[in-house]
């Protein structure tokens, strides 16, 4: 685990009122459906010294797209939620980062392809532990301790957590696209608006957590979306200057 996520663990069990032990017995139920495999070292060959795309939902993504499709060879992880706009203009992320609150149909569909998926267990997705048999390569991730395969790479939203994971595997640089965290929700994150406030406060919570980690990261770090500490913000015009 990155050094000090146990306390930013706790203060989200705090926070969101999440129990640890439901957490726990979710991740022990995905840690049986697992296969060993070796996944985490073609995730090292995809991402280590790369230049890394991690794709969000947020509001900017339709904007993002045509400029995505034009960056095919660039390694791309993206948040489940981001996956259904991006199949629709075949692009296929290489990394997808998932706790299955996506479309079900779209999940089943990249599983056949040679997309990594990450899936995430918490206290509230047991139930849906059976679509991880529809996914060719997949690796397991948890917030609370890792264990056998259940790994934890920091990260509490989808589109944060596929940060978490390209700072891990030592990507040279990552850029966000479609990572928003302002006070409107992307129209491809699927949010009822019964739980609209509690998903900004998560992905309030998601840039914090974002912020805090461009304290502990070797990787360079920008964004297309909104500013974030810690992030430089750049245009579609200047990423030809980044991606080199």
């Amino acid at each position: 685990m990155i050094s000090g996520w146990k306390g930013k663990y706790s203060d989200i069990l705090k926070e969101f009122k999440y129990s640890e032990k439901k957490d726990n017995e979710s991740a022990v139920i995905l840690n049986l459906i697992l296969k060993k495999s070796n996944v985490n070292e073609k995730i090292v060959k995809l991402v280590k010294g790369k230049i890394v795309l991690v794709i969000g939902s947020g509001p900017s993504l339709s904007t993002a797209i045509p400029k995505l499709k034009n960056l095919e060879k660039s390694i791309k992880i993206a948040a489940d939620s981001s996956i259904k706009a991006l199949l629709e203009n075949n692009i296929i992320p290489d990394i997808i980062i998932t706790d299955l609150d996506g479309d079900k149909s779209t999940l089943k569909k990249i599983g056949k392809t040679k997309s990594i998926f990450v899936v995430h267990a918490h206290g509230d997705n047991p139930e849906k532990m059976n679509l991880v048999k529809y996914f060719k390569n997949c690796i397991g991730t948890t917030q609370s301790k890792p264990f056998s395969k259940i790994q934890n790479f920091g990260g509490f939203t989808d589109g944060d957590r596929g940060v978490f994971l390209a700072n891990h595997f030592e990507a040279k640089k990552i850029i966000l696209f479609g990572m928003d965290f302002g006070n409107r929700i992307g129209k491809y994150s699927n949010t009822k608006k019964t739980e609209r406030q509690i998903k900004l406060m998560k992905l309030n919570k998601g840039k914090f957590l974002l912020e805090w980690l461009s304290t502990n990261t070797k990787s360079e770090l920008f964004t297309t979306s909104k500013p974030i500490i810690g992030f430089k913000k750049i245009s579609y015009k200047d990423l030809d200057n980044i991606i080199t």
